[in-house]
């Protein structure tokens, strides 16, 4: 069932749409991650959900009824900011538990309720700690609390771990993610790290200048980029102009086999790094660089035709800078793009 529709949801500051008739459902239970880069409108999507920000046109419903004029604090939403927005002069307990002060009820109940979260979160017993003798981790873990506390039915999550360094952005992504499964949570959150949105999300918004590029599964999306744009920003280089005939694309890389049913034509071609490997005979690069990666080797080529080419390797017997190779391409790790930059 779905609990959050967007209906050609827009806003304009002046003549500039910061968000373009965006339509948007989001089902019971789901977690989406909407990505973009700055400027993409992904923040201001989260505001017009949460009543933040007033619309210019279009409709945002929740369990079916228009939130046009129902006002933040009857939404039934909780909002997580990426800088926590802790009250420094109140203890955790006290900072789990303002909405539910705000709803009314007594203390013994929400006591329990405080309790409860802190539990949840990894903090038990913490309800007495002073906010500035947490770590960073602590007090996202403080603020998702204080966010689930009042029980709402949609929770969302604004960067909810972009202050937070990668070892730890990684261990509590998930955290996250089994927290909401057993809760039955449904989360919209908004984030310019992939990483994090691959490994959290059931599905994935990629925005572009106000508009929805792309939405999938985080296996479809990764697999099928819908443009070249969304390949970019998954972090693909290897794009290329190329003209599909039959089972091969030519491209200035030469000849490069492509999954069978590929569209012909003019297209744009994407070849992922794990595509370019390194073979006997084919084409000749040089390595330009080689960065270390932990499971693999990265490496930069310059074939001696066509633009720069990212490869991987295993560790053992990575070729070195300077070194000359030669590198085949995998049908199974080539997209053919549609044509154009959009």
């Amino acid at each position: 069932m779905t609990l959050l529709q967007l209906e050609g949801v827009s806003v304009r500051f002046g003549e500039r749409a910061v968000v373009d008739s965006v339509d948007l459902a989001v089902a019971e239970h789901e977690t989406v991650c909407v990505l973009g880069p700055s400027g993409s409108g992904k923040s201001t999507l989260l505001r017009v959900v949460a009543g933040l920000q007033q619309v210019s046109g279009g409709r945002v419903l929740l369990d079916g009824a228009d939130q046009a004029a129902v006002p933040v604090h009857r939404r039934g939403v909780g909002l997580m900011f990426q800088d926590h927005q802790l009250f420094p002069h109140r203890d955790v307990g006290a900072n789990v538990s303002f909405g539910l002060r705000m709803r009314g009820g007594g203390r013994a109940s929400y006591a329990a309720r405080v309790a409860e979260l802190l539990e949840l979160v990894g903090l038990p017993g913490a309800q007495g700690r002073a906010v500035a003798s947490l770590s960073g981790g602590e007090q996202q873990r403080v603020a998702l609390a204080r966010a689930l506390a009042p029980s709402p039915r949609l929770l969302m999550l604004d960067e909810p771990l972009g202050q937070l360094d990668r070892g730890l952005r990684e261990r509590l992504v998930v955290e996250l993610r089994g927290l909401f499964s057993r809760l039955g949570t449904t989360v919209l959150a908004v984030t310019h790290d992939q990483g994090e949105a691959f490994a959290l999300a059931d599905r994935v918004v990629v925005m572009r200048d106000g508009r929805i590029a792309q939405a999938g599964t985080p296996l479809e999306v990764w697999q099928r980029p819908a443009s070249e744009f969304v390949a970019r920003f998954l972090g693909f280089e290897n794009v290329v102009p190329a003209t599909v005939t039959g089972g091969a694309a030519a491209t200035a890389w030469g000849k490069v086999p492509v999954p069978d049913g590929s569209t012909e034509g003019e297209q744009r071609l994407l070849i992922r790094p794990a595509g370019v490997v390194l073979r006997e005979t084919g084409l000749r690069c040089e390595v330009v660089s080689r960065t270390f990666r932990g499971t693999h080797v990265a490496l930069l080529l310059r074939p001696e035709d066509g633009p720069v080419l990212e490869a991987e390797c295993g560790l053992a017997g990575a070729p070195a800078v300077g070194d000359r190779v030669a590198v085949a391409f995998t049908p199974a790790e080539v997209v053919v793009l549609p044509p154009g930059k959009g």
